[in-house]
């Protein structure tokens, strides 16, 4: 009888270890690569100009043959926000996706242009896919967006089980999560699982979607003028309870926002918004109806200035303005980094005469659709794996959610909180830790696929916290001499009143390039002894450390 040859399975994240977001997980075998999610990290204050991050895709670029195919686990755009970027990188040959992602997918696609450059394939909880040397079946669970699901990825070495994003919600709005199929996987045996700790800090369970709609009951009943709802476009369960709610309570929707009005479009084409469509009115119809006729729907939870709440709160939106009597509901909670521009535009509808809502059980929106302690012990308890690797999650939660998972009996060297990068071996249904890939962060401005590096990023910092002198010289390269005193140009560092702080570096430069002069230097040490100069002067008198750019100008 012929000996089956091994064929090792390395497991490792490019991004969702030790952050919420950019979620992207790899399983490697000399073969094939099969990646699960393909996520974007939405940035704080601390990234000027850029508006998504992602994985550093050097990894995948330098194994661009062995990709087999990416695998979606649901729409939210922590899990497929990094698509567009990733397949301007490397051939994706089919991405497998539930059926509401498949559709988010597909507009996203279009956006950039690119959606005959891949082929997508729609999968539920009976498909089976044979991908390489891998064979895939799904498990429906519960998250804040309808078509969630986790893998099961079966190979030579041991099965490897990743649960997705999950709730275990015993009253969910929608299908309930397969906890008898994830019992038959604890039964037949999981050799490794991945699981979501996002909420690993909480005890007890995450409050069931029915509590989330009684409360939305109890702010539309509260409610007497317009009710204006602010939250991602992606979370569709909650986009789906508020508009239900909406028409129960004889309220026309008004949608605002092009993401928002996509994201409404696609989910009542497959019925998973139930609004019918004469409840759906246009902004400019807003003004003829009574306050207590009207919700608005729209994004800009997090503060963002081109988003549609925060052109409704400086008064740019060309229909809707804001109107004492208005209630206004922060429908997310707040990614970090951006409390400041959320209170600024709390501050600002206020000053309008709105009531503003952040505290509700609304705003909790993230941790909503995540495990707390109890429904994770009960997962653990189920599938009942020989190892453990909790994912999705910063770092105190991953490491909670191992102690968690060793206080139900799992041995200690069998859980591995990791970071992007490291690897994990299967082979022969053991685990070993491997070696490290290459991993990092790539930041998006805009549109540009190709992303800034983090040295642009540094100086973008740099600029923001310290500022920035220009200093310009003019030289006579034949005979080495200054021609003209030095120009200072300087922003965001030394005040326009401070005159003589100028003089004084002026004179500072001007010594320093003539002494560099007569040794005949290159333009490079002059640039050098500038920066020197006046990095170490500005620091002694403003303790700032700006960025500074000598320019040479040369008459010959």
């Amino acid at each position: 009888m012929e000996k089956s040859i091994s064929k090792p399975v390395s497991i490792y994240a490019l991004g969702g270890l030790g952050e919420v977001g950019k979620n992207m997980y790899c399983f490697e075998n000399e073969n094939q690569i099969v990646i699960i999610d393909c996520g974007v990290k939405f940035p704080g204050v601390e990234f000027p100009g850029i508006d998504y991050i992602v994985p550093d895709f050097t990894h995948l670029k330098n194994n661009k043959n062995k990709i087999a195919a990416l695998i979606i686990t649901h729409g939210h755009e922590d899990h497929i926000g990094g698509i567009p970027f990733l397949i301007q990188h490397v051939n994706i040959p089919v991405i497998y996706a539930p059926r509401l992602a498949c559709a988010l997918i597909k507009n996203r696609l279009e956006e950039y242009r690119m959606l005959d450059q891949v082929k997508l394939v729609e999968y539920n909880n009976q498909s089976k896919f044979k991908i390489g040397d891998f064979d895939i079946s799904f498990f429906r669970v519960t998250h804040s967006i309808p078509d969630s699901f986790g893998v099961v990825i079966d190979t030579s070495e041991g099965r490897i089980v990743s649960t997705g994003d999950f709730k275990v919600d015993l009253t969910p709005i929608g299908p309930d999560i397969e906890l008898r199929r994830i019992a038959e996987l604890g039964e037949e045996g999981v050799d490794l699982l991945l699981s979501d700790s996002t909420n690993a800090e909480n005890e007890g369970y995450t409050p069931s979607e029915k509590n989330v709609n009684d409360s939305i009951n109890e702010i539309f009943n509260e409610a007497k003028g317009r009710i204006i709802v602010s939250t991602f476009s992606s979370n569709i369960s909650r986009i789906q309870q508020i508009c239900e709610n909406a028409v129960k309570h004889n309220r026309k929707i008004a949608i605002v926002g092009k993401s928002m009005e996509k994201a409404v479009e696609i989910s009542r084409g497959f019925g998973y918004i139930k609004i019918p469509d004469s409840s759906i009115i246009k902004t400019e119809d807003v003004r003829n109806l009574k306050g207590s006729e009207v919700l608005i729907l729209c994004t800009g939870s997090q503060g963002e200035p081109n988003a549609a709440l925060s052109r409704i709160a400086t008064g740019d939106h060309k229909d809707i303005h804001i109107i004492p009597g208005d209630t206004v509901v922060f429908s997310s909670s707040a990614i970090p980094g951006n409390g400041i521009m959320i209170a600024h535009i709390v501050n600002m509808l206020t000053r309008a005469g709105a009531e503003c809502i952040t505290n509700s059980i609304l705003a909790d929106i993230h941790s909503s659709g995540h495990p707390s302690k109890q429904e994770l012990r009960l997962v653990l308890k189920l599938f009942s794996p020989k190892y453990f690797m909790p994912m999705h999650g910063e770092y105190r939660m991953l490491r909670l959610h191992a102690e968690l998972a060793e206080s139900l009996g799992i041995p200690k060297d069998h859980c591995f909180v990791l970071d992007n990068g490291d690897t994990l071996t299967l082979a022969k249904h053991k685990i070993n830790v491997g070696y490290q890939v290459e991993h990092g962060v790539t930041y998006i401005d805009g549109k540009d696929i190709n992303g800034l590096d983090a040295a642009v990023m540094s100086d973008r910092r740099i600029l923001i916290e310290d500022g920035m002198i220009i200093v310009a010289i003019s030289v006579d390269s034949r005979s080495n001499e200054l021609i003209l005193d030095p120009i200072i140009y300087n922003r965001g560092v030394i005040t326009r009143k401070n005159d003589k702080v100028v003089a004084e570096l002026t004179e500072i430069i001007k010594e320093a390039v003539k002494e560099k002069l007569s040794g005949k230097p290159n333009f490079a040490e002059i640039k050098a002894i500038i920066k020197s100069k006046v990095s170490s002067y500005v620091y002694s008198k403003t303790k700032r450390n700006p960025m500074v750019i000598p320019v040479i100008m040369s008459k010959n």
